[in-house]
């Protein structure tokens, strides 16, 4: 089965499996709920799929895999209402092609007749530690190898190079980041247990029928919580 649009790897010599910390911030953040369509509300934690979209957008290569294992919560949770201007329109796959046969049309959005104000509730002041490994995938050339993925990642962490701006759930709340040398210790207020519910593990797109999401039971532990593997009994689509 392939997920997120990634090819399996293709035997065990390619199974090679190494890990890095990448500490983020950032001074807003909005991770959120699918459920609640009219106004946005964040989860309170960041998803599994954000931080991989994190790392990814440090490193993307088509020869490796990543995969989220722990999500270190390094600040207290913290919420604040914000209004947002925001389009209600989306110019539609159909509209464009009609324009591209016809040669002539409006492929655009006029903002004064679009635009409409929404609330959200969205988390400050936000700080977060990645746990993360990859494997190698079929895409992987002769020349690569786990080994040269692993200091691409860590030399590009510690310079604060990126392919594209990661962000902190939308693209309106940049994130912040670098390579965790050392865990900064849990908030006093987070330590204990805490059930989070259900949340939002990742999109499969395996099935032609359509993208399915994955859900699992987020539980965090003294700032830690820990990230199920994709088909594991605790995912659910």
């Amino acid at each position: 089965m392939v997920l997120y649009g990634y090819t399996p790897m293709i035997n065990n010599e390619r199974s090679d499996i190494l890990s890095v910390r990448i500490e983020v911030w950032g001074d807003y953040a909005c991770f959120s709920r699918p459920e609640l369509k009219t106004e946005r509300v964040s989860y309170d934690v960041m998803t599994p799929s954000a931080a991989r979209g994190i790392v990814e957008a440090i490193l993307w290569h088509p020869g490796l895999r990543w995969h989220i294992d722990k999500i270190y919560v390094r600040a207290p949770i913290r919420f604040t209402n914000i209004r947002r201007n925001e389009v209600k329109d989306v110019v539609s796959g159909r509209k464009l092609k009609t324009i591209m046969e016809k040669g002539s049309g409006e492929a655009y959005i006029a903002t004064p007749e679009s635009i409409q104000q929404r609330a959200a509730m969205v988390l400050k002041d936000v700080h977060y530690v990645i746990e993360a490994h990859f494997d190698m995938t079929e895409q992987a050339s002769a020349s690569d190898n786990p080994a040269k993925f692993q200091q691409m990642i860590k030399r590009r962490a510690e310079k604060g190079q990126c392919y594209h701006q990661p962000y902190l759930g939308t693209r309106e709340f940049p994130a912040r980041f670098g390579l965790c040398e050392g865990l900064p210790p849990c908030p006093d207020e987070l330590k204990g247990e805490r059930d989070l519910g259900w949340m939002l593990l990742d999109m499969d797109y395996s099935n032609d029928g359509g993208i399915r999401p994955m859900f699992f039971r987020a539980n965090m532990k003294d700032g830690v919580i820990d990230i199920p593997p994709i088909g594991s009994e605790g995912v659910k689509s």
